[in-house]
């Protein structure tokens, strides 16, 4: 498939670069792409999906903390499909499944999200998509520093015990695997915007 990678020279897509060729994509411009693959800014992400639907390009989209709403219209007006997966680590897929099945018996969480300092938007993306799994409006607790990737912990407390689901992100090529799946079902999304990677494994 050709893509357009918006993003190859950021943490995501100097990892994404040669794992899309490895996999036998041609990463092209724009004008030359089949599909476009946003990892960048929340700022950019618009606009950038705006660019790709005028030319009736699918997408799939890493960036987190745009606006949702903003984009499935702009897809479903052009009649195209759009992605995101607030993670694509396959472990944080089934993190936040695993916690989903504990707030049903443990309802009393909170969660804690770490990420490096650069990430921008807070709480993470996968953060407000747990507590959104799980109910009740959980408290979110968003820490920012140096050499950390991505990290969770869904802590449920109960009297006399404490269980804790965490999901480490040791590297990014965790990102990759999921990526991959994503663009190979794309095609089979309907217009609009598809939110999760839970979506794409049944």
């Amino acid at each position: 498939m050709k893509l357009v990678l918006n993003g190859r020279g950021g943490k995501v897509g100097r990892v994404l670069v040669p794992a899309l060729e490895g996999a036998g994509h041609e990463l092209v411009g724009l004008d030359a792409a089949e599909t476009m693959v946003d990892f960048t800014v929340p700022e950019a992400v618009e606009s950038n999906v705006s660019a790709a639907l005028a030319l009736g390009l699918p997408c799939v989209i890493g960036t987190t903390g745009f606006d949702h709403a903003r984009v499935d219209e702009l897809a479903r007006e052009r009649g195209v499909a759009c992605f995101h997966a607030p993670n694509f680590a396959l472990g944080a897929v089934l993190m936040m499944r695993f916690a989903r099945e504990a707030a049903r018996h443990m309802p009393q969480a909170e969660i804690v999200e770490l990420h490096n300092e650069a990430k921008r938007d807070a709480p993470s993306g996968t953060a407000k998509a747990t507590a959104e799994l799980i109910g009740g409006d959980p408290p979110i607790h968003s820490v920012r520093l140096p050499g950390l990737i991505a990290h969770q912990a869904v802590l449920f407390g109960a009297e006399g015990q404490l269980l804790t689901i965490r999901h480490d992100t040791l590297s990014r090529e965790a990102f990759v695997p999921g990526v991959l799946t994503a663009l190979e079902r794309l095609p089979s999304l309907p217009p609009g915007l598809t939110v999760g990677l839970e979506r794409l494994l049944g």
